[in-house]
């Protein structure tokens, strides 16, 4: 007996080991909602039964809500953040303060049980704090039931009614929402302006609404012969109760559940070969019906492109919908800005799809590795669109290398462990998440190849997919698939804000040879491409390995003739490259001439003779 539980209490400690990579859990909820809204006075009445299960090793005494709604309030932690940054969202800045009893958003809860016994709770700006009536033991299933009142607040950001556009109803985050418990704990933050984090699941969520509304988002519609509206087949005799009509919807496996509607939507379909079917939800406006019927096939391009360089899409259906004030992801779909430029239009499709990938597939927590997701998906959504819009940049990824170049000098960088509502400008979050994250990708592929980068990023789909993976699980994927031991570049780029600067220092001739030094200016370590053209016009190549990579990609070049050099130490400011020809013979000297590695100082990168 002594032995087994010896034996038990080896399990337990280790599997709650803090990595992802080993004896990796997730929690996972299940909801059933039914929503009453009131198109008048923009409230609904809403019934949630969730069930929980506790898939983690611990025993938990508490649990969080995200009643995100709550934001959307004078004094609100939003309100009082954006007024007080030096750089305030231009769509939030102070109007939140200025928001009326009528047009202020929230959530209500009105009764919550647990297991059909009343719990303890009480509101903390936009977290519900629960305290259990009895503790949830690891691996045991409970079953939660609330009623809530919900207020649509005046579109501001994301969520809202009545956009710009003329949209009624942007339904994104609006529903309590249970917190993620993951190896870290709780992460119940507070919604103050960026992203979000949740718990994978089902949903089965009904939204009974005006009959004249027409409904997009998350989820399949169940019901399609009841409601019309482009979604009953041809020839079908619509049911409707009057006044109003209930749409329901299932969603299987995602982390979140958003909606659209307004009476004027037009809904078109469209199949992409082999799947899923695209859903355009949009006003009729005749101002912008041409472009988003010309969306349509380029779509389909982008939604093939993404599931051939990432993995396939998993799920059956993709709503595009105007609404909103910008673009934003959500599961199964997205709500985005109408009235926009052809280009502009496609373009943020393109980035909000991508997403779909990076966080509605492989859901990283937008919190604490915010340039995982939004970096990742500027990083691929941008190659899409020199594709499907035949741009023919042979650098596509310029502006993000010249954004982040921008953020490095600038004296406001903070590293992109930062915390995202921990940043102190909202311009260094944005260059951080997007730009930096896009060039942390583009970058691997000059530390380990093209190839291993393309297979890394269909490696990490098909091990991560419908998990939250974290930094080191996608440096681990990336270790895998190419030998190079890439610590060393995880720690710099994302823990720091080192930077990297190398040049050619002297060049000098030598009985009859070129001797070459380097040096390292920056603090961030880097393997060395170095490119030689002879006054014959022919190249040569010469390729110094990172000590610390413990490895050597292969030559990305392979018209060009790579010497391998013996490998450089960080520690080491200096590195000598000796040519087997004179001085005389040679035309340039360059590093890196793909422009992948993000010097920040390139100035010093060539020589001329």
């Amino acid at each position: 007996m002594i032995q087994k539980i010896a034996l038990f209490c080896f399990l337990m400690a280790n599997s709650i080991i803090a990595q992802n990579n080993t004896n990796y859990w997730q929690q996972h909820v299940d909801y059933t909602m039914d929503i009453d809204m009131n198109v008048d006075t923009f409230q609904y009445e809403g019934v949630q039964e969730l069930v929980y299960t506790n898939n983690s090793p611990d025993t938990l005494y508490q649990v969080f809500y995200h009643l995100y709604f709550n934001a959307f309030q004078p004094g609100s932690e939003m309100d009082v953040r954006s007024r007080n940054l030096p750089d305030p969202d231009p769509r939030v800045q102070d109007r939140i303060s200025k928001l009326s009893p009528e047009e202020i958003g929230f959530i209500k809860v009105s009764s919550l049980t647990q297991n059909k016994k009343p719990v303890r709770y009480k509101v903390a700006g936009t977290v519900l704090e629960v305290e259990l009536n009895a503790p949830i033991l690891p691996g045991e299933k409970v079953n939660f039931s609330m009623q809530f009142l919900g207020q649509v607040p005046k579109q501001i950001r994301r969520s809202g009614r009545n956009s710009k556009e003329g949209v009624a109803l942007s339904m994104t985050q609006w529903y309590p929402k249970m917190a993620e418990y993951d190896f870290e704990g709780w992460h119940a933050h507070p919604y103050i302006a960026r992203e979000f984090h949740g718990v994978w699941g089902n949903y089965d969520v009904t939204i009974s609404i005006d009959q004249n509304y027409v409904l997009g988002g998350t989820g399949y519609l169940q019901n399609p012969k009841e409601v019309g509206h482009g979604y009953a087949p041809a020839g079908s005799k619509v049911k409707k109760k009057k006044g109003k009509l209930s749409w329901h919807f299932k969603a299987p496996k995602v982390h979140d559940f958003a909606w659209g509607a307004d009476p004027e939507f037009i809904h078109d379909s469209v199949e992409v070969p082999n799947g899923p079917t695209l859903h355009f939800l949009y006003k009729n406006n005749p101002d912008i019906i041409d472009k988003w019927k010309d969306l349509q096939p380029k779509t389909v391009e982008l939604m093939q492109y993404f599931s051939e360089k990432i993995g396939k899409y998993p799920y059956d259906q993709y709503s595009v919908i105007q609404g909103g004030d910008g673009g934003m992801e959500y599961a199964m779909c997205t709500l985005i800005t109408g009235e926009r430029s052809f280009g502009s239009l496609v373009g943020v499709t393109a980035h909000e799809m991508a997403h779909s990938w990076f966080q509605h597939i492989l859901a990283t927590n937008e919190s604490k590795h915010e340039w995982m997701d939004e970096g990742f998906t500027n990083y691929i959504s941008t190659l899409a669109m020199n594709e499907v819009m035949k741009q023919n940049n042979p650098n596509s990824l310029k502006g993000s290398y010249k954004s982040y170049f921008q953020l490095a000098i600038s004296g406001v960088e903070q590293p992109q462990t930062t915390q995202a509502d921990r940043y102190a400008h909202n311009a260094a979050y944005g260059a951080s998440a997007y730009a930096k994250g896009a060039v942390f990708l583009s970058q691997l592929g000059y530390i380990i190849g093209e190839e291993n980068l393309a297979k890394t990023l269909r490696r990490y789909f098909d091990e991560w997919k419908f998990k939250h993976p974290t930094p080191n699980d996608f440096k681990r994927v990336a270790e895998k698939v190419s030998g190079i031991q890439l610590d060393w570049y995880l720690t710099d780029w994302t823990q720091t804000t080192n930077w990297i600067d190398y040049g050619i220092k002297e060049v000098e001739e030598k009985s009859g040879k070129t001797k070459i030094t380097l040096e390292r200016l920056g603090l961030m370590p880097m393997p060395i491409d170095l490119y030689v053209e002879y006054k014959d016009g022919s190249i040569a190549s010469f390729y110094t390995p990172l000590r610390m990579m413990r490895g050597e990609k292969e030559n990305p070049i392979p018209s060009i003739n790579r010497t391998t050099l013996l490998d450089w130490a960080w520690t080491h400011p200096t590195y000598v490259v000796e040519i087997p020809k004179p001085k005389s013979q040679i035309k340039s000297i360059t590093i890196d001439i793909t422009g992948t590695m993000a010097d920040v100082n390139p100035s010093n990168n060539n020589y001329l003779n």
